[in-house]
This record gives C-alpha cells, structure tokens and sequence, in this order.
C-alpha cells in the first residue's frame, strides 16, 4: 500500500513515549517529534496530534511515584498535566513557526451526534489554515477515558471524523510480535497485517507501563476501527522520532494495518464505534437471520427481551438470545413502548400503544452489522 500519497494524518503519541522513566516530560524527543510534524505540514501534508500524557506529567508535578488508584486523583494529576504538556508543545511548535492549536474532546463529544459533527467541523477549519490541531482526552471532566486505553481508540475514532488517509500510533514498542519480545527473544516483528483474526488479537497482551494504560490490545481495537474506517494504520516505535520519515516516504516501519475494502459511510462509522449504547434488545434466530442476511430492518415480533432504559433516537446493540452482539442501531421507541410492542406484528401496534410512529423498532438504514 503507497503511504506516500497520504495527505492527511493523525499521529498518536503515548504516554510512555513522551516521558522519561522519572515520569517527567523527554524534552528533546518532544522537539524531534514537533520538528517532524512541522516539517510533514510544511511539505503540504494535514497533519493532527493525538497525544497522551496529561496525567503522568501531572504525577511527575505532584512527586507521585505510583499512578493514582482513583478517579478524582487522576483527574487532579491531569488538570496540572494538561497545561504544562500543552505549553511545551506550544513553545516547541512556535519554535518551527508552527501555529498549533488544543482539543479537550470527551466520549460524550463523539457519541452525541450534533457534538461529532461540530468537532468535525472545527478540526477540518483549523486544517485549513495551516494549524495542528492537539487533541488530548478531557480527563479533568471525564473518567471513561482515563479508563479507555491511553487515546488509541480516540486516534482511531478522531482518524474516521475527519477522513484521514493514515493513522500512525507511536508506541514504546516497534510493532506487532508473534510474541512477547521481552519475554520471547526469538519473537518477530510482523511487519503486514492484511486482516484482524482471532489469531491476531490473541498475540495482543495486556495493558501498557506504569505510565499508559494503552497495551497492544487497544491498538487493535484502534485497527479494527480504522479499518473499517478505510484508513490504513502503522504501529511504530515512537522512541525514534524518525521513524515518521520512514512511513511517510513509504519506507517499511512497524506494522501496516491494511484497511477493509468495503468503508463504512460516515453516519454508519459513528453507529458502529462513536455512539454510546443505552441499552441491549434480544431478538430470535428468525430476525437475526433476516438482519444478518436479508438487510431486513428489525420488527417488534423478532425482538424477544430488553436490557436498558432507553428513548427514542438511541443506540442499543442488538444480540442474539446467546448475549452475542451483531449488529447496533438507532432505536424508534422507548423502553416502555418496547416492553409492551414486542412479540407483535407491526399492525398490532396501534392498537396497543395508541399510536403508531414506525413499523420497525430499528430501521435498516439505521444499524450497522458488526464489524
């Protein structure tokens, strides 16, 4: 795959990478990775940062050797974090007459859908005038993220809003192994990866250093959504700046995810990862059949039980009575209604509710099948 012609890229920098094993900031890998990122958008490429390191820089402030065990702790490190990583990003940048600027974006902010639209509104702006956006969890306000892999999964997600050509993940390994190179010095590096199997996802181990809680596992997830996105993803050692050279002029360097050939649309790419499940609706084999492999939408009568509490416009995974999910969508009613319509044909509806707004509980136009 040419990674040459990539114009637009979101590069995603962990915290481990950033930072000495003191904790505190690696000052001149930051100003080789600015440098880099600089020099990418001065060669007309759209550059976007995804970076980590709010709350270990925040530890490193407050004298914390071990990384907090509760929320509000976390939050605190990175409200301290956040200023002191954004200024030294801002001053390094500046120093390469590079115009930067900070998103604090949360999950909510991608799974509402008005709030995805308008931060991808802001970010393509901002691309346009030359500036790298810096994108950062909101962990100050948030604790999903803090829990939800060290930003790998918000790159992949932030990669799809904007419809970036390459997402590249700058970690403190080189790649993907067959197995653990620590542990295993006989491991190789797989340098292609064409498509994300079991196998694949069982050679991802657990989660990061003391510093990042993003393991490999998150990374493939980060894949898995990239991919189905259209987008092509490279892990890479983020240790060696450099490296950015190496994938850009389409030199071999850690390890290519290879995109799906069927991209998701952009409506049915937030379906599927970017909206935030309210709830679950258990349907029988005959509706699941129907969706699977039919491209039926989902009638009251194949839905056979509810987890949830839900309204109307809301996203609920759809499972099998086996609790094994297939397919998401937006859901047409709310709990109570659902409670009462399902087992029933689509013309007992009125009668039973008083009204009738839809003849589908989800419409196919509104769900994605699992990906």
């Amino acid at each position: 795959m040419d990674l040459v012609q990539a114009k637009r890229i979101v590069v995603k920098v962990g915290s481990s990478t950033l930072t000495c094993r003191t904790g505190k900031l690696d000052l001149n890998l930051i100003n080789k990775l600015t440098c880099k990122l600089t020099n990418a958008e001065n060669q007309g490429k759209e550059m976007i940062l995804v970076t980590s390191g709010a709350v270990g820089v925040g530890m490193a402030k407050l004298g914390m050797q071990d990384k907090p065990k509760n929320i509000p702790e976390k939050q605190a490190a990175a409200a301290i974090g956040q200023g002191i990583l954004l200024h030294m990003y801002e001053k390094m940048f500046k120093e390469y007459g590079q115009t930067v600027a900070q998103i604090l974006l949360t999950r909510e902010d991608i799974s509402d859908r008005k709030r995805y639209l308008n931060a991808r509104n802001t970010l393509n702006t901002l691309l346009g005038f030359g500036v790298i956006p810096i994108i950062n969890e909101n962990d100050t306000v948030a604790w999903e993220e803090i829990n939800f892999g060290d930003n790998d999964t918000l790159a992949a997600l932030v990669a799809g809003l904007v419809d970036a050509d390459l997402l590249i993940i700058l970690s403190d390994i080189d790649g993907l192994y067959t197995g653990n190179p620590k542990e295993q010095p006989d491991a190789k590096l797989i340098t292609l990866i064409e498509n994300i199997t079991p196998e694949i996802e069982a050679l991802a181990g657990g989660a990061g250093t003391h510093l990042g809680s993003g393991g490999m596992q998150t990374k493939i997830q980060a894949a898995r959504i990239a991919g189905n996105s259209g987008i092509p993803m490279v892990i890479a050692q983020g240790k060696h700046p450099e490296v950015l050279d190496d994938i850009l002029e389409g030199r071999e360097a850690g390890t290519l995810f290879l995109p799906n050939e069927y991209k998701l649309k952009h409506r049915k790419r937030w379906i599927a990862f970017g909206a935030e499940l309210r709830g679950v609706l258990y349907v029988d084999k005959g509706a699941e059949e129907a969706i699977r492999y039919g491209g039926k939408s989902l009638l009251p009568i194949g839905v056979t039980g509810f987890e949830g509490n839900f309204e109307p416009g809301d996203m609920v995974s759809i499972q099998t009575a086996e609790h094994n999910e297939f397919a998401r969508g937006i859901i047409n009613y709310n709990t109570e209604s659902v409670k009462m319509i399902m087992g029933h044909k689509s013309h007992d509806i009125e009668d039973i509710l008083g009204h009738k707004d839809y003849d589908y509980i989800v419409h196919r136009n509104n769900m994605v099948l699992k990906v």
